[in-house]
């Protein structure tokens, strides 16, 4: 049966073309001519229909820079990455005989220590591996004078041999001076060079304890977790020595030789040890007799969380471990001491039967020795003096 289309008008046709109805018509009827010359002739496409990327790729010209540069960076790589040098590779043994010759091969390669830890696997890291070592806080007290640079150079080529890590902290007896610090850089050891009690008109031997306690408020503020030391910039000390500091786990001290002013004397101050157990004091005279414990400054060390921790003092009752500013000559380290531990039971006597002598103190009789009046030595040891 055949069906009737009814065809609209144009009149409609243009009305729903004009409103955007849905069912509209985008063109205007053609002629039955045209439409047959179109079905006939042959279809044009767009460059592009098939493979919308490349048509984007080869009209725009930032897709274009990204590919090359992208792949110039993968050339360049290749390139690198040709040139680096083949690890060897051990091959692997065949069989469980291969296996124990090339066991017994590494065996005899290795250092003695090393087969050692091996040998006992399970009993515990080695004392570096388990919590490597301690920091060593070297306080030193220094001053202004003709030779402050020389002893601080000295002792700063010591420190410098020592194995780290260590921290030199020198404490200046008034403000910083451009000399001392410029020693002090030229040591290369990681220092802390502060100044103290610029204000006070004193004595050097009533700087000291000043001195001494503006190093401890460093290590108390700043919470410093390490092995404690007085190191004079007069002494003479062995690196044997600060090995030794860090085995100490909390107060540890030892025998001292002091040389006297003139030179002439040596007094032995310091510990009598069995072992590592202090039993006994070296004594240097009848006056002497009174202090506590019989220790030069530079003849102990200690632990420097019983600074900061209260848990860890044997008094609890102090607020704070300091110098005493106010004390006799020659009791300022059985009165410091005192603040540390109750008696001889809590020290650990280094090395052991204190039977090194790891230090010395001498004294260059450079006490007295100042600048001349009127003179300024510069920093191009150039000597400028007033005219007259």
């Amino acid at each position: 049966m055949a069906s009737i289309r009814r065809p609209h008008s144009p009149a409609k046709s243009q009305h729903l073309l004009r409103h955007q109805h849905p069912f509209a018509a985008s063109s205007p009827p053609s002629s039955p001519l045209r439409h047959s010359s179109s079905a006939s002739s042959p279809r044009h496409h767009h460059p592009g229909s098939r493979h919308p990327f490349l048509f984007l790729l080869t009209r725009r010209p930032l897709p274009r820079f990204a590919a090359f540069f992208l792949l110039g960076s993968f050339l360049g790589l290749l390139h690198f990455l040709s040139h680096l040098p083949l690890r060897p590779h051990l091959p692997v043994p065949p069989n469980a005989a291969a296996s124990s010759q090339l066991n017994q091969l590494q065996q005899q390669q290795l250092p003695r220590h090393y087969q050692q830890q091996e040998s006992n696997p399970g009993g515990g890291a080695a004392p570096a591996e388990r919590g490597g070592d301690k920091l060593l806080i070297v306080i030193t007290p220094t001053r202004a004078r003709a030779s402050q640079a020389y002893y601080l150079s000295r002792l700063g080529q010591t420190l410098r041999l020592v194995r780290p890590p260590l921290l030199w902290v020198v404490v200046e007896a008034g403000k910083p001076t451009p000399d001392a610090a410029l020693a002090l850089r030229h040591t290369a050891v990681m220092h802390r060079y502060v100044g103290c009690c610029d204000k006070l008109n004193a004595s050097a031997a009533d700087y000291r304890s000043h001195q001494m306690n503006a190093g401890l408020e460093v290590v108390e503020n700043h919470r410093l977790d390490g092995v404690v030391y007085f190191a004079d910039e007069e002494g003479v000390y062995s690196l044997h020595l600060f090995d030794r500091l860090r085995q100490i786990r909390r107060f540890g001290t030892w025998p001292v030789p002091v040389i006297s002013d003139g030179g002439s004397n040596v007094v032995l101050e310091g510990p009598v040890c069995k072992h590592n157990q202090v039993v006994g004091w070296h004594t240097s005279g009848e006056g002497n007799k009174l202090q506590r414990f019989h220790v030069a400054m530079s003849g102990f060390a200690f632990n420097s969380t019983m600074l900061w921790d209260s848990k860890l003092r044997s008094h609890l009752a102090w607020n704070s471990i300091r110098h005493p500013e106010m004390v006799e000559q020659g009791f300022q380290g059985t009165t410091f001491v005192e603040q540390l531990v109750e008696d001889e039971s809590q020290m650990e006597g280094i090395p052991a039967d204190c039977s090194q002598i790891m230090n010395w103190h001498v004294p260059f009789g450079s006490e007295s020795l100042v600048y001349p009046k009127g003179w300024r030595v510069a920093t191009n040891l150039d000597v400028i003096i007033p005219l007259k």
